[in-house]
């Protein structure tokens, strides 16, 4: 059903303060992200495993130096490493009779970086073994932290949500703004693209001139990465400065996907534009694709047999050919063999 084995976006930074957590739906689980009194990230699954109540309803709390998470239902604590600290209920007796070791809810390895904090979502049976993989770490200066995000949520299973965002054809008629494009501005493009780790490249270029947005930045060069298990990179670069965009395609569940798009930049044109402009704008963009995708569910219901053609489909192939290969590699154990090879790929759009 979804990738294994690899990092997935959690949340934000800013999103925890010291002694703070919150709640999320990650792959169909529960997944309850902290931050410990002393500052560090952790995540366990948001279950109790007493009675099955979602630990993130209750408090964070410090005992002898160490942040446990207070079970909102009959007090069981749990550290951030998801050992059993306590069960307040033993008596005395009761609580030297009872292995707390034993006791636990799952705890994932979590990396925090560039504002962004990571999980590690491993299968079950791999829960207790280190990530295969290191940590995602996108190409911008050190020190940068995400300037605006947007969120939102579609209604369709991962795959769709990725190869709808990924769809170089559906441009001119989802997308059709005068700070766009238009219907007048359609063309042959021609585009290169290769592999890299775990994922695909259209590699640098001058982007189209049919976009009024890019053709303010003088001159820029753009590149677009893809990598699994969603995650979608854009770099623009423009006289030495950049602006960046990362969006992250993340399942929450078999039937809902959630979209976040973190934008970083120092280019001195952006920052001339108001924030709530650029984000009433990013927002416009992905809402058209939210409502494209959620209505392409009315028609999937009746579980049609669907195409995919040569160029402009070539990125969703590409797509679920890594997604086979990833599951043949955690599988087999043979090394992972990345089925993308260099390509030049043109469609009218």
């Amino acid at each position: 059903m979804f990738v294994r084995d690899l990092w997935y976006f959690g949340c934000l930074s800013s999103e925890l303060k010291p002694g703070q957590h919150l709640h999320r739906e990650l792959l169909g689980q529960p997944v309850l992200f902290g931050r410990d009194h002393n500052g560090k990230a952790y995540a366990l699954k948001d279950i109790c495993p007493h009675r099955g109540i979602l630990l993130s309803g209750g408090e964070a709390q410090q005992h002898n130096g160490e942040t446990h998470v207070e079970c909102p239902y009959h007090g069981w604590r749990f550290r951030t490493d998801g050992s059993c600290a306590a069960i307040p209920s033993l008596t005395a007796e009761q609580a030297k009779a009872m292995d707390l070791t034993k006791i636990r809810t799952r705890a994932f390895p979590v990396h925090e970086d560039q504002g962004l904090i990571w999980i590690y979502y491993a299968r079950e049976e791999d829960a207790d073994k280190p990530p295969a993989v290191e940590p995602p770490k996108l190409d911008i200066p050190e020190g940068e932290k995400p300037r605006l995000v947007v969120r939102d949520v579609f209604n369709c299973h991962v795959d769709h949500a990725v190869i709808g965002l990924m769809d170089p054809a559906h441009i001119p008629y989802i997308h059709r703004q005068w700070w766009w494009r238009s219907a007048k501005s359609v063309h042959e493009k021609e585009k290169k693209f290769g592999p890299v780790e775990r994922g695909f490249t259209m590699l640098p270029h001058t982007p189209s001139k049919n976009s009024y947005l890019y053709r303010l930045l003088g001159e820029p060069q753009t590149e677009i990465r893809f990598q699994l298990p969603g995650l979608r990179t854009e770099y623009v670069q423009a006289g030495g400065k950049h602006f960046t965009g990362f969006t992250a395609v993340t399942p929450t569940n078999e039937n809902s996907t959630a979209i976040t798009i973190v934008v970083y930049w120092n280019h001195p044109l952006i920052h001339a534009i108001p924030n709530f402009l650029l984000k009433t704008g990013i927002s416009i963009f992905v809402g058209q694709d939210r409502d494209a995708v959620n209505a392409q569910q009315v028609g999937l219901a009746y579980d049609p047999k669907l195409m995919l053609i040569h160029d402009a489909d070539v990125q969703a192939k590409w797509y679920f050919a890594l997604k086979r290969a990833w599951d043949k590699h955690r599988d087999t154990g043979e090394a992972f063999r990345n089925p993308v090879k260099p390509a030049t790929l043109r469609w009218r759009s």
